[in-house]
């Protein structure tokens, strides 16, 4: 991996990533400068307690749920209520668009944030989990049900979430949501199916940072079937299946998937894709419609690099961070911990 002089120097990416997929350091490093985490959605992240003067939409305003630091006895030890009070008192709650929610996990930000529902009818961002790693690790932010933030917010466009303890989701039909993504060190299979059960006639990004199983990721490529029959995501352009530790078995699915004929991106980047994965990528279905392949951070050799480039030469094919299986053949994602 890279050491941390790497992360730390690597300047913030000017792109959106619910607009296309970005590598691991653009989104989610230790940069003590915090210049990426300066927006979200396209707008600065401001403080609630900001003295700053601006129109309520044109920021993303960051408000804080978990406070305490223990991992099992105090999810309810939290200033979110109190944040939002507060926000919502200094200004108009019907002009807020986007809220990032920060602390040592958002578990009380999707009910309390439905409770406030009827006041915050412009809202179309959230970010659950809006934390670096040189705070909090990403395998310890806590969350609970995101159900009753979807059905609270119709309306919503965007839903992001950083991390993936006590991560739950029903399958829901919502008719707005633009862009979905999870960042995750591993992302409970029990989500993953979810996701594919509900129905986002809108969608168009949808990027899950799949992880590895001592993390939660217990995911297997059959919890993917229903995202890959793209019966529920009728608009989707960009499908990331990312940070995965098996990702030979899910190139081989998404080889013959009935949603890749239709995507313009395509993110299998950030795991453990090897020769065998790739060589079931060019087996199947053709994917020279693609603009975008994503596949950084792989273990590919050099020819099987070279035979991808050459059957895709009209598409964006990423193949940086060309990495080799440990001594005892172990391979490593991006982010676990």
């Amino acid at each position: 991996m890279d050491d941390f002089e790497e992360y730390e120097d690597t300047p913030a990416d000017p792109r959106d990533p619910g607009d296309t997929f970005l590598h691991e350091r653009a989104v989610y490093h230790s940069d003590l400068g915090g210049d990426h985490r300066e927006r979200f959605a396209g707008l600065p992240v401001v403080d609630a307690d900001s003295t700053m003067m601006v129109r309520p939409d044109q920021v993303a305003w960051l408000v804080t749920d978990e406070t305490g630091f223990g991992f099992d006895d105090d999810k309810d030890d939290t200033a979110l209520a109190d944040e939002l009070d507060f926000l919502l008192r200094r200004v108009n709650p019907a002009q807020v668009t986007a809220l990032a929610v920060t602390g040592h996990g958002a578990a009380n930000a999707p009910r309390l944030l439905a409770r406030h529902a009827p006041r915050l009818t412009r809202l179309r961002s959230v970010f659950l989990g809006f934390i670096e790693p040189e705070h909090w690790e990403i395998s310890w932010i806590r969350h609970g049900d995101l159900t009753p933030l979807l059905e609270a917010y119709p309306k919503l466009e965007r839903l992001e979430v950083r991390g993936s303890q006590g991560l739950r989701l029903e399958p829901v039909t919502h008719e707005h949501l633009r862009v979905l993504r999870f960042e995750s060190g591993g992302l409970p299979g029990s989500v993953v199916r979810a996701v594919g059960a509900c129905a986002f006639p809108a969608l168009e990004h949808l990027e899950l940072w799949l992880g590895v199983e001592q993390y939660g990721g217990d995911s297997t490529a059959a919890d993917l079937d229903g995202i890959l029959s793209g019966a529920g995501l009728p608009a989707l352009k960009r499908l990331g299946l990312r940070d995965g530790e098996r990702m030979d078995e899910v190139a081989a699915a998404v080889a013959v998937a009935p949603v890749a004929g239709r995507l313009e991106e395509l993110s299998l980047g950030m795991g453990t894709l090897t020769d065998r994965g790739a060589e079931a990528l060019l087996s199947g279905q053709p994917l020279t419609h693609l603009r975008v392949l994503d596949l950084r951070h792989h273990f590919l050799g050099d020819d099987m690099m070279r035979r991808v480039r050459d059957a895709l030469p009209g598409v964006a094919v990423d193949l940086d961070e060309q990495w080799r299986p440990e001594d005892d053949g172990w391979m490593y994602v991006a982010v676990s911990e």
